[in-house]
This record gives C-alpha cells, sequence and structure tokens, in this order.
C-alpha cells in the first residue's frame, strides 16, 4: 500500500509524521532527494538525500524518480527504489511529498491512499511559520502564498486531517492507516474459500 501525505510548510505534518511511523510497523518510510542545502541539523541520507541540480535532472533522465517537483526553486523526489524496497519488504510505503508529487503518484496509483494536512486557519499557519524562526520575512510571506495554492488541492486527496491539536490529528492520522490496511489487505484476499465453509459446511 503507498500512503501520500501532504501539507503546507508549518502545517505540523513532520511531527505527524513521525508519531505514525513511531506507533505503526511495517511502514517504509522514503527520504526524498532534493537539491536544496542542508537547514540547521539536517543529516544527508536521514532528512535528505542532497544532490546538485545537474545530477537531479540527469536522474529525471534516466527516470529514476516516482515523482518528483520543483519548489521554491529547488527539486524534490522519491527515488523508485523505495517502492521497490517496500514491495520486496511486505511494507507500506510512505511518502511525504509535496502536492505536486502527491498528484503524480496518484495518478501512477489509483489505490494510493492520500492524506491531507491542513492548519486550522491562515492565520494560525502564520503563527506557526513565525514560531519556528527558521525562515527570513520573504520566505514566510512566500509559503503563505504557497499554501493558498496547495490547500485547493485538499479536496483532491482522500482524507483531510485539520491539525488543530498534535495528539488528537495525530491518532486520526494513525487510524485512518490502520483502517485502509484492513481494507487493502481485504482487497488482496480471495474471500471464497472462507466463505465457502459457511455456505457449505
Amino acid at each position: 500500500m503507498v500512503i501520500i501525505i501532504s501539507a503546507p510548510s508549518g502545517s505540523g505534518k513532520s511531527t505527524l509524521v513521525n508519531e505514525l511511523i513511531r506507533q505503526s510497523p511495517r511502514l517504509a518510510f522514503s527520504v526524498s532527494y532534493t537539491t536544496r542545502a542542508p537547514r540547521g541539523a539536517e543529516v544527508d541520507g536521514q532528512h535528505y538525500h542532497y544532490i546538485s541540480r545537474a545530477e537531479f535532472e540527469q536522474r529525471i533522465a534516466l527516470g529514476e524518480f516516482l515523482e518528483y517537483a520543483e519548489v521554491f526553486g529547488n527539486y524534490y523526489g522519491t527515488h523508485q527504489r523505495y517502492a521497490q524496497k517496500a514491495e520486496t519488504e511486505g511494507c507500506d510505503l510512505l511518502l511525504d511529498i509535496d502536492v505536486q508529487g502527491g498528484m503524480q503518484v496518484m495518478a501512477k496509483r489509483p489505490d494510493a491512499v492520500s492524506i491531507f494536512i491542513v492548519a486550522p486557519s491562515r492565520e494560525v499557519l502564520e503563527q506557526r511559520l513565525r514560531k519556528r524562526s527558521e525562515d527570513a520575512e520573504e520566505v514566510i510571506q512566500r509559503r503563505l502564498q504557497e499554501a493558498s495554492a496547495e490547500v485547493r488541492y485538499a479536496e483532491r486527496y482522500g482524507y483531510t486531517i485539520v491539525n488543530d491539536n498534535i495528539a488528537e490529528s495525530a491518532q486520526n492520522l494513525i487510524a485512518i492507516v490502520r483502517a485502509e490496511r484492513v481494507r487493502y489487505s481485504r482487497q488482496q484476499q480471495t474471500l471464497a474459500p472462507i466463505l465457502a465453509t459457511y455456505l457449505n459446511p
């Protein structure tokens, strides 16, 4: 099963995803490739795979990405090998990607579980962005503008979580994944032999 999680920057997505990973076994998390520079204490291979723009474009030409997008002047993408590895290991693939990537994966995998996370309001989102103290004013304004564009895609996702309370939102996210696993497992099974035992005792 492929799980797509998207959200405007500052919506609390990373916190919720980390809690989902902590409480959910058999999740393979895809570490995205990017051309942007590391921030703060970010570690190559853990937060992102940091590569040059030239190398990223070479990988695009070779068809290595399941999805990719250019955001704020930098490329971000999911390598095909993560999907292959998850399938081999019998895990569900978790994609923490933007809406451009989300639309690409949904087109390729219509059975993907898609979840959009959003702050309760633009005002709350702005407060969170400022509280992080990571970005210059110009970047904050750009992120707010991008958020206004991204929320237009929310209705195209299977689920939307309004992240007003972290603990509650985390439990909602975990519940969605658990329920979808049951549904997906049921679709993969042939129920005929089981039902036959009831119908033909």
